[in-house]
């Protein structure tokens, strides 16, 4: 029940994914087959948890998601939180890009109202088919009025993520989702949700279309600029680079990032760990301080995946250097006591 007596009620936005499939044997493997209604009718207890809207999108294999389909979506979110009779959104999808689409809605939705990503590990042809589970657990946070204002949320085996810092940690691992940086929001049990800690200040900007060729680049051993060169001539509207450690890479791939940059297009450096931030601490050719100098723009604790994510964005909402530059850098967490 909600505060005011009446059932709490959650929008469940089905797309696909591996919640979706079962196992086909002229296929030989997963591939889609569950509608929305038949995922509900393989999840017992949400009638004890709350009413549920359904809105079925089709059966989309996350890897095939586009920028157009993610803002088909994002309206969908929108319209459901524009409605007081809903409490909450869900979107179920599959695993392989929750990393980016949640991150993406994150940034263009400003609704307080939770809206809860979610999916299985397994299909539903395996033991231990993980969907109805985190259904189930993806409901009770969206109909939590804890989670109001929180952004875009992730939860998988129990664990409430924040859109801007889960990473996908295991190819196949139940538990593979992860805030490596600064841990999850809190927990789902069977008692039900506990949060441990708030996000505080997050990233938006408000688009409606994303730039769509945004090139990811992995720094690495004897790495030479040819490979970002080749991005460049192939029209690239702008360039994120994961750097090796804490933001750095060959004196060879940042010369060919300086002519990118001198040609106009927006360069973002991060890093290739799965945690932590690229920087300025080392000023040797190809150095952090040296790209940050030729005009690259830090990201944060952002992965190269997510700065992808709010570079497109920010190049759709036609954001200039410096609004650019202050998106993907996040903004400062407010100090105690200040």
């Amino acid at each position: 029940m909600s505060g005011n007596g009446r059932i709490r009620r959650a929008m469940v936005i089905f797309t696909g994914g591996t919640i979706s499939m079962r196992h086909d044997p002229v296929a030989g493997g997963n591939v889609p087959s569950l509608s929305g209604a038949e995922i509900l009718a393989r999840t017992p207890g949400l009638e004890d948890i709350a009413e549920v809207v359904p809105l079925d999108l089709g059966r989309t294999p996350a890897s095939h998601f586009t920028f157009p389909g993610l803002f088909e979506i994002a309206a969908a979110i929108r319209a459901a939180q524009a409605d007081p009779a809903i409490d909450g959104v869900v979107v179920v999808q599959g695993t392989d890009v929750i990393e980016e689409t949640a991150f993406f809605w994150d940034l263009v939705l400003d609704d307080p109202t939770p809206v809860v990503v979610t999916g299985a590990m397994r299909s539903a042809s395996e033991p231990g088919y993980d969907g109805p589970a985190n259904l189930r657990d993806a409901v009770t946070c969206a109909v939590d009025p804890r989670l109001r204002g929180e952004g875009v949320v992730v939860v998988l085996a129990g664990s409430i993520d924040a859109a801007d810092d889960v990473t996908k940690t295991h190819a196949t691992a139940l538990d593979t989702f992860r805030s490596l940086n600064d841990g999850p929001l809190g927990q789902v049990d069977p008692d039900g949700v506990s949060i441990s800690r708030r996000r505080g200040p997050r990233r938006h900007v408000a688009a409606t279309s994303a730039a769509e060729r945004v090139r990811l680049i992995t720094a690495h051993v004897a790495m030479d600029g040819s490979l970002l060169a080749a991005a460049v001539g192939a029209g690239a509207d702008g360039l994120v680079v994961e750097a090796t450690g804490a933001g750095n890479t060959t004196g060879d791939l940042l010369d060919a990032a300086a002519r990118a940059m001198a040609q106009g297009i927006p360069v973002v450096l991060t890093t290739r760990c799965p945690a932590g931030a690229a920087g300025t601490g080392y000023a040797f050719r190809g150095g952090g301080a040296t790209w940050v100098r030729a005009g690259a723009m830090l990201a944060g604790t952002l992965t190269g995946p997510k700065a992808r994510i709010a570079l497109a964005l920010g190049l759709g909402a036609g954001l200039g250097p410096v609004d650019l530059g202050a998106l993907l850098a996040g903004p400062t967490p407010a100090r105690a006591g200040a």
